[in-house]
């Protein structure tokens, strides 16, 4: 068995998305290579009414798959296809844009005023990116979670893990995503796949990745001979990106950890990104927005008719 070694960790920075809406993007609109599949995680955690109600009204996306995690309040969702959903405190929406969709995402607070969540979008391959778009919404109660012996508590969005797997199918990214929490002081090993690309984000708690308990791994990336720091502790918003390996181990702080675990195949071609659309090529791109602009961008099937 091989652990991933740390190859970056990084803080997600503040920005304003949508109508005005604060958050943190953890990674997004820079290179793509180092996550791929995945293109863009924003944590979209706010306990201010005024820095989150404005939302995200009608926008359009094409070419990528959108996923929604809520943890607190709720996010209203209307799309071109004629579907509307609420989805609340662990429940999760999974849209595949394909070759288009107009959508609107609308939070609103829980009693507290707190709006906690995260969302991450996939790439699509080249011969998927104009396929018809699809909404998944997915209940708390039908998410599988698992309790280890040791108190390792890990909920399946997406995915296989310790023999389960979770409810959203059908993803062309093959994508795990789990969110997993570690007890306080405890060691933790978790399998990913050696041929996925992988990353973590903490979002509670902290603890520090790789054999925590051994010696020092070789470094992968930007170390050089007078570095003298030995790998950090990763605490909330720190967005931890794996290098090569079969499995991810952690050691928890003395709060614990509870963190976002994500991996998935990676397609290795070229991206052709502006906004809320991705393609593979700039006239793709081009033509994208030229659709827009002469009300052609909705496909057969994207528009709540029968396909």
């Amino acid at each position: 068995m091989s652990i991933r070694p740390v190859r970056r960790m990084i803080k997600s920075k503040p920005t304003i998305e949508g109508a005005g809406v604060h958050l943190r993007r953890a990674f997004g609109f820079g290179s793509t290579s180092d996550f791929d599949p995945f293109l863009l995680l924003d944590d979209f955690r706010n306990d201010v009414p005024e820095d989150y109600l404005s939302g995200f009204p009608w926008h359009p996306h094409r070419g990528i798959e959108t996923i929604t995690y809520v943890l607190a309040g709720t996010v209203q969702h209307g799309d071109s296809m004629g579907n509307h959903g609420v989805i609340s405190s662990g429940d999760v929406q999974w849209m595949t844009a394909g070759s288009g969709i107009i959508h609107q995402e609308m939070p609103k607070g829980d009693h507290a005023g707190r709006m906690h969540g995260f969302q991450l979008w996939a790439n699509l391959p080249a011969s998927l990116k104009m396929t018809a778009p699809r909404y998944q919404e997915v209940k708390s109660n039908e998410i599988p979670e698992i309790t280890d012996d040791d108190g390792t508590h890990v909920r399946i969005v997406c995915g296989e893990f310790w023999g389960r797997r979770g409810p959203v199918d059908g993803i062309a990214a093959d994508p795990s995503y789990l969110d997993v929490s570690v007890a306080p002081g405890r060691r933790k090993t978790l399998p990913v796949a050696t041929s996925l690309h992988a990353f973590a984000y903490v979002f509670a708690g902290s603890g520090i990745f790789s054999n925590a308990s051994g010696p020092l791994a070789v470094p992968t990336e930007g170390v050089g001979w007078l570095d003298t720091h030995p790998p950090e502790e990763a605490d909330n918003r720190s967005l931890i990106l794996f290098d090569r390996g079969d499995e991810v181990t952690v050691q928890a702080g003395e709060d614990g950890i509870r963190f976002l675990l994500v991996s998935g195949k990676p397609l290795q071609e070229p991206v052709a990104w502006y906004g809320p659309i991705v393609m593979n090529t700039q006239q793709q791109l081009r033509q994208a927005f030229d659709e827009l602009d002469q009300g052609t961008f909705l496909k057969l099937g994207a528009k709540g008719e029968a396909r």
